[in-house]
């Protein structure tokens, strides 16, 4: 996934390319995974994001931002878009792309949510996702596991059932990376926890404490960051250690 390290310092102008799909298979019942080829890619931050246009044969266009699953420097740009029934841009990418065909993208985006493997503060980092928000925090996971001597990781990963999880095989695998998955509705036959969300009392026992002064990226649909970051505070955590990206609706 990550070819290459990029510096966060490092100057990154964003601009528009042409990618073609170079290759896509279901993630979720719901979701498509894309692997995108930009000849003209300058590379990527992991938690960056990018923006999709798409324009009809009237010239009617729709512009979506999605966060990118990959990083590091290379050409090759992966993508996971969960459709939303009512959506103008996410039905066409999960129902109707097709490997070859081309997407405009305007990219990369995104300063504030991203992390480096090459940052001097090794403090904890501390990864919280909420569905499809897992998207830019698996990117910052793998970056992270080409280091050899890094920052301590976790991810706290909310999802509905065993079926909405995203990158599933990937994070089983994750060496560096300590993973926990909260299903909120079903659980796998195998797991010692029940089903259910996120409480604060539980929130405690995931994540780093307030001690530790992690760095924590959260995102996730909007009610899900809001409550969690709140929660965040009451345990103590500082708030210029929280970093958060937010989407509308549940996805």
């Amino acid at each position: 996934m990550a070819r290459g390290t990029l510096l966060v310092t490092a100057p990154i102008r964003a601009s528009w390319h042409v990618g073609r799909v170079a290759n896509r298979r279901p993630e979720t019942p719901s979701a498509v995974r894309l692997e995108l080829d930009v000849s003209t890619w300058p590379g990527n931050h992991a938690g960056s994001h990018l923006d999709i246009r798409l324009t009809a044969p009237d010239g009617y266009q729709a512009s979506r931002s999605y966060s990118i699953a990959s990083s590091g420097q290379s050409t090759r740009v992966m993508l996971v878009v969960e459709e939303l029934p009512a959506g103008e841009v996410s039905p066409y990418l999960v129902q109707q792309l097709d490997e070859g065909d081309q997407l405009e993208v305007h990219g990369p985006l995104g300063r504030y949510f991203v992390w480096s493997p090459t940052e001097s503060d090794r403090s904890p980092v501390q990864l919280i996702a909420g569905g499809s928000g897992v998207v830019p925090l698996f990117a910052m996971a793998m970056a992270r596991e080409y280091e050899s001597e890094n920052a301590d990781f976790r991810l706290l990963y909310s999802v509905r059932t065993p079926e909405d999880v995203f990158f599933a095989n990937e994070l089983a695998s994750l060496t560096q990376t300590a993973v926990d998955i909260v299903h909120t509705r079903r659980a796998p036959p195998e797991s010692s926890r029940a089903p259910g969300r996120l409480t604060q009392g539980s929130l405690g026992g995931f994540v780093f404490p307030a001690s530790a002064t992690p760095r924590i990226f959260l995102c996730g649909p909007t009610p899900f960051v809001e409550t969690i970051a709140g929660w965040l505070l009451q345990l103590g955590h500082d708030p210029t250690r929280i970093r958060t990206e937010r989407f509308g609706g549940i996805r």
